[in-house]
């Protein structure tokens, strides 16, 4: 009989982290089913077609944070005892309580390490409380784990301080690597337009520090520059952060408030913009720098460790003071001068053997453990 490895993924149903499960369903179809029972716990199992796995739904948890905790801590309990697992392979944060022979656990949420602030208080409790609520969660059975999976070097480093993890049982899993992404061929599509478009995409949460480019922009304004449109994707209704980003800076003529946007509506606008501006303070990874570097135009984004990783193999590229706006404003005057004197191209980090570009090789080495080793 075949031994069976579970992928517990019930409360991933949309964006980045539905498509991080797909590719690990995918994989497990396509290269594991021969030798496994592939069994994966979802939301809704219409959301997949991969035709040797099965799968169980629960519709039911997402309802209630309450249901998640009962589900995780009592459930999966009663479940792993009827499966039998060998691999119990976690993909959403929470550290469940389970028998199985190896356990797993994928940690994307970097809201433990969001800096807590009477701004974050003030702009979004919820956030401020769900931060505090994840460094408990997180903190529930993680020893209990053989492995710990992240998505970056600095986040390795910041579980294994915060939790007390050795760095052998933490791996890492790159989503995208821009060193390996296919680059457009015909070079990049150049905005038509006179004016040099800025483009910073986000959804409004203060750690997203939309105020520095608000900020920078009113500086290029007081300076009479012109020339220079920059889009920000909020409007302004959204929570207190966006109301007061949109009270403060909603009259500046190069602004430009557009709301969230589609998919495509965001690959449009990559397509005509100069320039990518990213100044997030939190990051498991920030999607945008892998999206936009593949179009070889330059980049301003914030000068942490999340967004040196991210943008490794790059080109084009200027980090900033995420806290300055007038270091903001400096990289920008430099793009509308049509100077990158000071933009780079951001080295290609090599990492050890226990970070991984592709599911395929690290199931293979998860598969491979050995507890005693550990």
């Amino acid at each position: 009989m075949k031994p069976t490895i579970v992928v517990s993924a019930v409360n991933l149903v949309e964006g980045g982290t539905l498509t991080i499960l797909q590719q690990c369903l995918s994989c497990l179809d396509t290269y594991y089913t021969d030798k496994y029972n592939v069994v994966a716990l979802v939301h809704r199992k219409e959301l997949f077609n991969y035709e040797h796995v099965k799968y169980i739904e629960f519709p039911w948890v997402k309802e209630r944070w309450i249901r998640r905790i009962y589900f995780e801590y009592i459930y999966c309990w009663k479940l792993s005892k009827q499966l039998k697992p060998y691999l119990w392979l976690a993909l959403h944060d929470i550290t469940p309580n389970v028998s199985a022979n190896l356990r797993v656990v994928y940690c994307h949420n970097p809201s433990p390490f969001l800096k807590t602030s009477l701004k974050l208080l003030k702009y979004n409790y919820k956030e401020f409380l769900f931060s505090l609520f994840y460094r408990w969660i997180y903190r529930i059975n993680i020893k209990q784990n053989d492995i710990v999976i992240v998505q970056q070097e600095w986040l390795k480093r910041a579980f294994a301080e915060m939790f007390d993890i050795p760095l052998e049982r933490i791996i890492i899993s790159r989503p995208i690597s821009i060193a390996s992404s296919q680059s457009y061929s015909n070079g990049p599509i150049r905005n038509k337009n006179k004016e040099v478009l800025f483009f910073y995409p986000s959804f409004p949460r203060s750690f997203k520090n939309f105020e520095v480019v608000c900020e920078a922009c009113r500086l290029l304004e007081i300076a009479d520059i012109k020339g220079f449109k920059i889009v920000i994707t909020i409007k302004g209704d959204e929570n207190a952060y966006a109301k007061e980003i949109y009270k403060k800076y909603g009259n500046l003529k190069n602004l430009v408030f557009t709301g969230v946007l589609h998919k495509d509506e965001v690959k449009e606008i990559y397509a005509k913009t100069d320039c990518l501006v990213f100044p997030s303070k939190l990051e498991t990874w920030g999607l945008p720098i892998s999206e936009f570097a593949v179009y070889g135009k330059p980049m301003i984004i914030a000068d942490l460790p999340y967004a040196h990783e991210t943008a490794a193999g790059a080109d084009k590229v200027r980090f900033f003071n995420p806290n300055s706006a007038s270091s903001l404003q400096e990289a920008m005057l430099q793009i509308l001068n049509k100077d990158l004197s000071n933009f780079i191209k951001v080295p290609i980090v090599n990492h050890d053997k226990l970070c991984f570009a592709s599911w395929a090789d690290m199931v293979n080495s998860i598969l491979q453990l050995k507890k005693d080793r550990l």
